[in-house]
């Protein structure tokens, strides 16, 4: 078994993990996540602490560590949540988050409208910030990345949309 999958994940006070055939549920004072686990996994629970066991010690048990994984990010997003930060460089570039959806200006000849995904809030502090919050992480990541897909970060002159800690690589500009 890996290293990963030895550690125990620590149940806080206030979240509630519940099996059910295959179904693993961590619910939280705001929200609930499932997951449904392999079966060569199993999950027990004692002393408020989660621990992973595997049903056989040979090789189909490399999904221990993943799911270990997994259920840890799911306690730590019903206690305390994700969130990703971007940032929109460029002359013109904006957000606005209306409803379930933001509109972006982001110098094409149209705007962009992203619908905003169940479980997952998107806030515009200012026109040139994002930020998106939510108990899944997974969700989160991929919220992010999509609205950072519409106009990545170009390298010449660093306009696009990009993470609040991205660093991006500028080259030199074309000699003549």
């Amino acid at each position: 078994m890996s290293r990963v999958a030895k550690m125990p994940v620590k149940i806080p006070a206030g979240v509630q993990i519940t099996t059910a055939e295959r179904l693993l549920t961590v619910k939280g004072a705001k929200t609930s996540l499932s997951l449904t686990l392999p079966s060569m996994v199993e999950v027990v629970i004692k002393d408020g602490e989660l621990n992973i066991a595997s049903e056989s010690v040979e090789r189909n048990t490399m999904h221990s560590g993943t799911v270990r994984a997994l259920i840890a990010n799911m306690v730590e997003g019903v206690t305390q949540g994700y969130q990703k930060k971007l940032q929109l460089v460029g002359v013109g570039y904006r957000a606005a988050a209306q409803g379930r959806k933001v509109n972006l200006s982001l110098g094409f000849s149209h705007p962009v409208e992203y619908p905003v995904p169940e479980g997952v809030t998107v806030e515009t502090p200012s026109q040139t910030e994002i930020i998106v919050k939510g108990a899944d992480k997974k969700m989160v990541g991929q919220v992010a990345a999509d609205i950072r897909g519409f106009r990545p970060p170009e390298p010449y002159k660093g306009k696009g949309v990009r993470y609040s800690d991205e660093r991006v690589e500028m080259k030199e500009a074309k000699k003549k």
